[in-house]
């Protein structure tokens, strides 16, 4: 495993704010860390990057316990905290020059050319970070995480405040990070999530609820919902003789039918308009959204 956590602890004082939690990252995979704010992703991602030491409990990377004095687990770890801290006096060029040199590397020249085009920073090189937009900060940001070739890359809320154009760009090339690298990221974008991760690991108030692919997760639930169209106007009293529902809800052009029962709810409602002469219009299944499960897990 690229990353390991078993039953890690982190109090501040008194307060807990990761409890007991345990979960694995396999070598390639891109891992979502969901959670509300409070709910104890960024502790945890700064106690496996060796920021910030567990109250008990262990963190491992590539094999090797995380330790805040650790030289050897943070040459192989890249991190990008929720707050980029760059130098915003510091031309982009200077500024891996600086980081590379951190890194003790023989090759800078070369490795800081290469990280420049590998992130689309070639025009934006010879200005000052602090005249950058958020988007090109973010991309410093990425590319001093991962100037050093590390095998693990951390990025805690890398997207945060870009604009739509930027967020396409940082997605594409996180998910090309990802192919040669294991990624952890948090965020609070779902279709960020939908769009480039494997996995997705929910923490809720310090501890674990989910930890599966989205799809999976989403298929978890015992809910179906289905929308239902007819030709004709049909009422709510009509529509309950369907002893399978459990909810509905009138829309603009039709009805959203829920059941918690195993038989396919679809055909009950084919028979249902069948005895009952209506055509049905519009007939679908309505797939759960991973932001519904996010909001049904971690809801107080």
């Amino acid at each position: 495993m690229s990353i390991e956590v078993k039953n890690l602890f982190k109090y501040y004082g008194e307060q807990a704010a990761v409890k007991d939690i345990s979960f694995n990252v396999k070598s390639g995979e891109i891992v979502a860390f969901l959670g509300p704010n409070g709910a104890g992703k960024s502790t945890t991602m700064k106690v496996i990057t060796g920021y910030i030491p567990a109250s008990s409990g262990n963190a491992t990377v590539c094999g090797m316990p995380v330790n805040v004095d650790s030289l050897d687990t943070r040459q192989i770890i890249g991190y990008l905290p929720e707050h980029n801290p760059l130098y915003l006096d510091m031309y982009v060029k200077e500024y891996m020059g600086f980081v590379a040199k951190i890194y003790k590397m023989s090759d800078v020249k070369d490795r800081v050319s290469d990280m420049i085009k590998r992130v689309g920073l070639e025009v934006e090189q010879d200005k000052k970070i602090g005249a950058l937009s958020k988007g090109y900060r973010q991309r410093v940001g990425i590319a001093q995480a991962i100037i050093h070739d590390p095998k693990v890359l951390i990025l805690d809320e890398p997207t945060s405040g870009l604009d739509p154009n930027q967020l396409v760009e940082i997605r594409e090339l996180i998910r090309t990070i990802g192919k040669e690298k294991t990624v952890m990221l948090s965020t609070h974008i779902m279709q960020e999530v939908e769009a480039i991760c494997d996995r997705v690991v929910i923490i809720n108030k310090g501890e674990i609820v989910a930890d599966d692919k989205a799809s999976a997760l989403a298929n978890e639930s015992n809910v179906q919902t289905v929308f239902v169209e007819f030709d004709k106007s049909v009422s709510k009293s009509q529509l309950k003789k369907i002893t399978a529902i459990s909810k509905l809800e009138a829309t603009e052009s039709g009805w959203l039918i829920e059941s918690t029962e195993t038989d396919d709810l679809r055909k009950l409602i084919a028979q249902f308009a069948q005895e009952n002469q209506l055509l049905v219009l519009t007939l679908r299944k309505e797939e759960k959204s991973l932001e519904e499960l996010f909001k049904n897990l971690t809801k107080s």
